[in-house]
């Protein structure tokens, strides 16, 4: 049975009192769904492990984790779409903290598909929130040798401060070109490698039990909510943390990589369609703007809309397994899904500072950036 559009539903979103999530809770109860929000409130995201104030109230909430075999099988009980939110976050982090990621996004979403084996249940449609990451370095064109897909650059050429890319066949400059659903997923860190792992077994289990599956490739996603005192949640909102803190954001390498940033919104939007579009099964889609951002113009945004004379510290070091250039095609979502991003950056910027005010935002930039020096990271 297919979902409709104007049919009120059971859902369940995991994660749904993180930053995603409860943007998404907030929309299918204002379509007048019933919701069940399942968060375990880990207080790397949540200070003191308590439910934000932004909780959605018109929710059912129930806290667990997806690590939890017994009790997500209990909040899967008459759903009949599943928003797959859930996850550990953060690159750098992955690479050391292994288990924790491997078990959280890959474990918990085994388990989430094992009960959809081998329990009754009424769910005719899962959505997963996949990543942008799990692409590893973006795509290019050469000027001798047409599009090319590089490796990660050699730890020699970064400690010599040369940035950019060069032609895996040539050895030329290259021009950074939107990524295609498409593309390998080549990925370079352990949180990649889980998200990878959460697409590809829904998808698995999905094609062989008939439950119509979507995954979106978030890219990166920004906006009111998303943690300010995470130092391994989003770029923008460690930026911001560090301005809020009057201290000037870091950034490594020169500042000129580029990275694609969507506000919640839309964000938001993308899932709506993706629920609501059978056209969407059984797809992988980007979820990006198609925009370039270099992360020294998000610093100098950030700053600017906070009112502060803060210029960011461009420290020409490197962290291993870092991209230089990756954004997104929206070809393919925007012919199935009649998706396009609807709020700029800078308005999207103005959103998260105007919100800011009203949060504590903990600068624990530096407690982070020791563990990677300490690890062999950084």
């Amino acid at each position: 049975m297919a979902v409709g559009e104007k049919e009120m539903m059971r859902i369940l979103v995991t994660g749904g009192a993180g930053f995603i999530g409860s943007h998404l809770v907030d929309a299918l109860t204002q379509r007048g769904h019933e919701v069940v929000i399942y968060d375990n409130l880990d207080e790397q995201v949540h200070p003191g492990g308590s439910p934000p104030p932004f909780l959605n109230r018109a929710a059912r909430f129930e806290k667990g984790d997806v690590r939890d075999y017994a009790r997500l099988q209990q909040v899967m009980d008459g759903v009949e779409v599943i928003f797959h939110e859930a996850g550990a976050v953060g690159v750098g982090q992955s690479q050391y903290e292994v288990a924790k990621y491997i078990g959280v996004n890959s474990l918990g979403t085994a388990n989430l598909l094992d009960i959809l084996v081998n329990r009754k249940h009424s769910v005719r449609k899962l959505i997963v929130a996949a990543s942008m990451s799990s692409y590893g370095e973006g795509v290019y064109s050469c000027l001798n040798c047409g599009p090319v897909r590089p490796a990660l650059r050699p730890l020699e050429q970064m400690q010599q401060g040369n940035w950019e890319p060069l032609c895996p066949v040539c050895r030329a400059a290259l021009t950074p070109l939107p990524i295609r659903e498409e593309a390998l997923l080549n990925c370079n860190s352990i949180y990649s490698l889980s998200k990878k792992d959460q697409e590809e077994m829904c998808f698995l289990i999905g094609r062989t039990y008939g439950i119509p599956v979507v995954s979106l490739r978030y890219f990166n996603v920004y906006g009111p909510r998303q943690s300010l005192s995470n130092p391994y949640t989003g770029v923008a909102a460690i930026f911001l943390s560090r301005i809020l803190n009057d201290r000037p954001p870091v950034i490594y390498e020169d500042g000129m990589q580029t990275r694609d940033f969507i506000h919640v919104e839309d964000v938001v939007r993308a899932n709506l369609l993706a629920m609501d579009k059978p056209e969407a099964n059984g797809q992988a889609l980007n979820v990006g703007t198609g925009r370039p951002v270099t992360v020294r113009e998000v610093a100098e945004t950030l700053a600017e809309a906070s009112g502060k004379d803060l210029q960011p510290e461009i420290t020409q070091q490197f962290r291993k397994g870092d991209v230089r250039h990756c954004f997104a095609d929206l070809k393919k979502i925007t012919r199935v899904l009649g998706f396009s991003p609807q709020v700029s950056f800078r308005a999207g910027i103005r959103d998260l500072v105007s919100w800011s005010c009203t949060v504590d935002a903990r600068d624990r930039f530096e407690s982070a950036r020791e563990e990677l020096v300490a690890r062999g990271l950084l």
